[in-house]
């Protein structure tokens, strides 16, 4: 059981009748149990993984970081390290597809400056991590890359 509708980076939703009206009524409760709770939480992924563009490409770009970092055998902090700042940017990217369903929702069809000013602080948001992610991917990837590449260029 989902409690969205699909909305694609193109904007298009689902038609509302494929949702119960049972659904549209739970959709306001508190889960009643933590199992519940992480069924919502995966739904949420799910849902922003389908349906969203850039947090399938930061999830790709995040486990590749990862796979190098454990292929390059940094030490286990520096890939906590990686794998931290991968997951705030994946994070980021859901609060702001969380955040523009909640301002679609509120001013429907309509422009609104307000809106236009949250939505863009929310994607400036998710660029500032990733910058960032970037950065720290090549402070800790890069050098053991280029001791392992220097020899074969030599």
């Amino acid at each position: 059981m989902t409690l969205y509708s699909e909305k694609s980076d193109s904007g298009v939703s689902a038609p509302e009748a494929s949702r119960s009206s049972l659904e549209r009524s739970l959709s306001w409760q508190v889960a009643g149990n933590l199992l519940v709770s992480f069924t919502y939480a995966w739904q949420g992924i799910s849902y922003a993984f389908r349906t969203q563009r850039n947090f399938r490409i930061h999830v790709i770009v995040g486990s590749l970081a990862v796979s190098l970092a454990i292929a390059l055998s940094l030490s286990l902090v520096e890939l906590a390290v990686v794998i931290l700042t991968c997951g705030i940017v994946l994070t980021l990217e859901l609060v702001n597809t969380a955040l523009e369903s909640v301002v679609d929702l509120a001013v429907e069809q309509t422009y609104h400056e307000l809106a236009k000013i949250a939505k863009d602080c929310a994607a400036a948001a998710v660029l500032i991590s990733a910058l960032i992610a970037v950065s720290v991917a090549a402070c800790l990837l890069l050098p053991p890359l280029w001791q392992r590449l220097l020899p074969l260029l030599a």
